[in-house]
């Protein structure tokens, strides 16, 4: 058995975590406290970022999937979060704004992050 953290914690660890590396961060989307899936859109401040969705893998170990790779023209990465917010308006989106490209996370990536 595991303990699942609920989103609205998971997010405002997020933040604060971003917050703390003096990176720039806000939640563009509020989904469900409990349950709503995640997104971490990084946007590289040159036209280009990625999009990664947290999720729990049937270990209970919490993971995050590369969604879009981080060189995805903007244009594209809001048409997907627009598609996902359509289909489920419970997510979560987390913008955060890094040249770097850096995500914060530390949960193991599922796919390229490069």
């Amino acid at each position: 058995m595991f303990i699942r953290l609920k989103s609205e914690l998971y997010v405002q660890a997020l933040v604060r975590q971003v917050q703390g590396a003096l990176a720039a961060v806000y939640v563009a989307k509020r989904g469900d406290t409990d349950a709503g899936v995640i997104f971490i859109r990084v946007n590289r401040l040159d036209g280009t970022g990625g999009v990664l969705s947290l999720f729990t893998n049937l270990d209970g170990e919490r993971l995050a999937r590369v969604v879009l790779p981080p060189a995805t023209p903007e244009p594209d990465i809001d048409a997907r979060l627009a598609r996902e917010m359509a289909r489920d308006p419970d997510i979560w989106v987390i913008d955060i704004e890094d040249a770097q490209g850096r995500h914060f996370l530390e949960e193991k990536i599922d796919g390229d992050w490069s």
